[in-house]
């Protein structure tokens, strides 16, 4: 079977000496797909990186408005051909095309391309600074070479490697893309690519970019991510992946950005539980549920503080993780690696309350799991206890006290999330203003009264967070416009004339509504 070709240069072409080839398996049935990949080599690489430099010096010049219109044109691309997107990626992924890919994936994947377009042609995301007494001025501009975007396995369309965040964010701060497809679907991949050099071409943005690789070596992924010309990377994925990528990045002085592992742990208040039981139960199994359990902000942490419900809560949580999972895993690896996962905590100390082990059936599935541990035990090995499960997976901490608590919440590592639920009354003021001071450095997004899955893309979310959940935490990967500046340079001119600066720090607002820094004082007046 002929392989499929690579996307270089504005060319789709046949991969260069390919060191090995892979299918996509239909994780409902465990069956292979029958398209079949290239495992490029490196020479696929490094004329991907060579194309890309050419177009890396064209978009520093270019109309932001054509980057603008890229992305409207691609978003309208997409929703053209959002059936045959949605059909692939539901094969590729296991994943039902209604409600979740059809109805909510893909309106968000379109959603957040045109957001990212508005903010490209407004121009205030570059944040230009201008002090007139001295002549200083200063706005965020690209990095000058590619970004280099790896995908997650668990979101096909809004965390796409050619579709998703990062990749708008990259883009939008005018830098070439190379994006590595997930293996686990390289087909609606393609798809993506096919309606993003249309676009490309129908913007009047250089060929290259946009570049898809579907896959390739460890070493030369390695190569690519820390090679001079290469300005930055985007991975969202295994944590023991993510930081061996990152070792090699920045040894080479490359920028590096990840989403690793995070268990965003929920915290249960008396008042709560004894007030509804019930809901915050249902809610929580919810949570855990949605999508198997395979997302970033699963609550695979519960602390519950000693409260006179407590042993009615978790019986009713039992009863319903009991039910038989109504959705697969996403494919071998995630099967495996939740085993060891479980098997890892309760080998720590937790005790399983209900499930555990594989479920049979013709496709990859793994009963609902839900382990307890008390307070006590927990702090004797934390670490190990902290392990993230990816799938439909919680350990219940059941603690004493506030002050055993707290003690569980110093000892947490960094996460995505974390969340207070208070009474509706009292709201358990006292233990929130008591707690909430320990967990807040530790999270990027903190909740109240609701569960942490879903990611809303709104310029006001953090979609990061203290390592390990992130790289770093003063950056978000969902939010416009500040994920785009992880893909910027801080461009400074001193005493520049009018005619050599760019548009956007000249006297005169290039389009009279960009909102910059003049003299300590935001305006979108002119100077």
């Amino acid at each position: 079977m002929a392989l499929s070709p690579v996307l270089i240069n504005g060319t789709w072409q046949a991969p260069k000496s390919p060191i090995g080839e892979f299918q996509a398996m239909d994780p409902s049935s465990k069956t292979f797909i029958p398209e079949t990949f290239p495992v490029s080599s490196f020479k696929d690489i490094e004329t991907a990186i060579k194309s890309s430099l050419k177009a890396a010096k064209e978009l520093r010049s270019m109309n932001k408005n054509q980057i603008g219109r890229f992305l409207e044109i691609y978003a309208k691309n997409i929703l053209e051909n959002q059936s045959s997107i949605v059909k692939k990626a539901a094969r590729e992924t296991g994943l039902p095309e209604k409600p979740r890919l059809m109805n909510i994936e893909l309106p968000r994947t379109v959603d957040q391309l045109r957001q990212t377009a508005e903010a490209v042609i407004d121009g205030s995301w570059c944040h230009p600074i201008i002090d007139t007494k001295l002549n200083i001025r200063s706005k965020y501009a690209p990095l000058g070479g590619p970004v280099i975007l790896f995908g997650p396995n668990n979101f096909p369309l809004a965390f796409n490697s050619v579709s998703g965040g990062d990749f708008a964010a990259a883009i939008a701060a005018g830098n070439p893309a190379i994006a590595k497809a997930n293996p686990g679907h390289p087909g609606t991949t393609r798809l993506f690519a096919e309606a993003a050099l249309d676009a490309v071409q129908k913007a009047g943005l250089p060929l290259s970019t946009v570049q898809l690789l579907y896959h390739f070596n460890s070493e030369d992924g390695f190569r690519l991510v820390s090679h001079p010309w290469v300005s930055a990377t985007a991975f969202t994925g295994n944590r023991k992946a993510g930081l061996q990528l990152k070792k090699q990045a920045e040894q080479a002085g490359n920028l590096i950005y990840l989403e690793l592992s995070s268990v965003n742990p929920v915290i249960l208040f008396p008042g709560a539980v004894e007030e509804r039981p019930h809901q915050i139960s249902k809610e929580l199994f919810e949570s855990c549920t949605l999508g198997m359990g395979q997302f970033c902000t699963n609550p695979g942490l519960v602390i519950l503080m000693k409260n006179k419900k407590q042993s009615l809560f978790l019986n009713s949580l039992k009863n319903l993780f009991d039910q038989e999972p109504n959705g697969y895993l996403l494919g071998e690896q995630v099967l495996e690696e939740l085993k060891v996962s479980v098997k890892k905590l309760i080998n720590n100390g937790a005790e399983l309350i209900t499930g555990g082990e594989e479920w049979e059936d013709q496709g990859y599935k793994f009963a609902y799991t839900l382990l307890s541990i008390s307070g006590k035990d927990f702090l004797k090995n934390s670490s190990a206890l902290q392990t993230e499960a990816f799938g439909t997976c919680s350990l219940v901490v059941l603690t004493q006290d506030s002050e055993e608590t707290r003690k569980v919440l110093s000892s947490l590592e960094g996460n995505l999330t974390g969340t207070f639920y208070t009474k509706n009354t009292d709201r358990d003021d006292h233990l929130y203003e008591e707690l909430e001071s320990v967990l807040r450095p530790k999270v990027g997004r903190l909740l109240n009264n609701k569960m942490p899955t879903g990611v809303a893309v709104t310029a006001s979310m953090n979609h990061g967070g203290p390592y390990p959940a992130s790289g770093h935490p003063g950056f978000t990967s969902v939010g416009i416009p500040s994920s785009i500046k992880r893909f910027a340079a801080l461009h400074c001119y001193d005493h520049v004339s009018q005619d050599s600066l760019p548009l956007e720090l000249k006297d005169k607002n290039p389009s009279g509504k960009m909102w910059r820094f003049i003299d300590a004082n935001w305006t979108q007046e002119d100077i």
